[in-house]
């Protein structure tokens, strides 16, 4: 940390003003020379004080600077090296993307899988409900869903997503939840995938609904397909422990090349919890495994 030595000179100004102002008052009334030269010493040794301040922020500033070259020479690097790691990892293979984090997700994550030659199919978003009680009371008018809480409203939500991904045969209820402003979707739909990324975490402090997320996970391994579970290494509120229970592969930090790397290994065959945060058993697989 940077030591913030403005703070102290603001400090040592008001105490040199002081001092002054002290030498001042015992000068005109008491003529004490000795209290003169006690206050000169302190003044000295407040000097000394301030400019060992100076050059220690100096030198940690200096680190700083260091320290700040070598991670961009490392994330540098770490670009150069990840489409040589991940190159032919998804060959032929095509993934579906699920968004439930309500803010996005680096679009690295789409472009490791294409270097790793792989496809994403489709992208598709479940965006922040607001009003769950009109939100209901509308689905339950307009498409006749038998849903009355929150829990049976996203968990609805997480079986028309599948649904939608494997057959594309809801169209006209998916298209409704698009027009309703509860969905966003891109690219192809009733295709057969080779596996489903599902983007979780929330940068909010208060939980998030996660019963989409398990309704998606069920639907899916019930056919058979890998699901990995995804979030960015910063979120407030995580999703990792939920996946797990459900014995999903998990990724951590997919903000990271090492995490892009993880997801792109966890995808070609090599299934754990990977990333930084106490709920990853490593940070990534091993390199020399399937599908090297």
């Amino acid at each position: 940390m940077i030591i913030d030595y403005k703070y102290h000179i603001a400090s040592l100004v008001a105490v040199f003003l002081a001092l002054g102002i002290g030498i001042l008052i015992g000068s005109t009334l008491l003529g004490n020379d000795a209290l003169i030269d006690y206050q000169k010493q302190v003044t000295n040794g407040l000097e000394n004080q301030l400019q060992t301040l100076r050059e220690a922020n100096e030198i940690v500033q200096a680190r700083a600077n260091t320290l700040e070259t070598d991670a961009n020479i490392h994330k540098e690097f770490e670009k150069q090296v990840l489409p040589v790691l991940t190159a032919g990892r998804l060959a032929g293979k095509t993934f579906a993307i699920v968004e439930l984090n309500n803010f996005g997700f680096p679009p690295e994550l789409t472009e490791v899988i294409k270097n790793a030659g792989g496809r994403v199919s489709s992208i598709t978003s479940v965006n922040a409900i607001e009003d769950e009680k009109q939100v209901i009371t509308t689905l339950q008018q307009e498409l006749v869903w038998p849903v009355a809480t929150g829990d049976e409203l996203y968990k609805r939500l997480g079986i028309e997503i599948a649904n939608c991904l494997t057959t594309g045969e809801n169209e006209a209820v998916t298209g409704y939840l698009v027009e309703k402003g509860l969905l966003k979707t891109n690219g192809e739909y009733g295709i057969p995938v080779d596996g489903l990324i599902i983007v979780g975490g929330s940068y909010s402090e208060e939980d998030r609904n996660m019963h989409a997320d398990i309704s998606l996970i069920d639907y899916y391994k019930e056919l058979n397909i890998p699901v990995v579970g995804v979030e960015e290494t910063d979120v407030i509120s995580s999703s990792m422990k939920e996946y797990q229970h459900k014995h999903i592969s998990t990724v951590d930090n997919i903000d990271t090349i090492p995490g892009q790397m993880a997801m792109v290994l966890a995808l070609s065959g090599q299934p754990g919890h990977y990333g930084v945060k106490s709920t990853a058993q490593k940070l990534m697989p091993d390199l020399q495994g399937q599908g090297a």
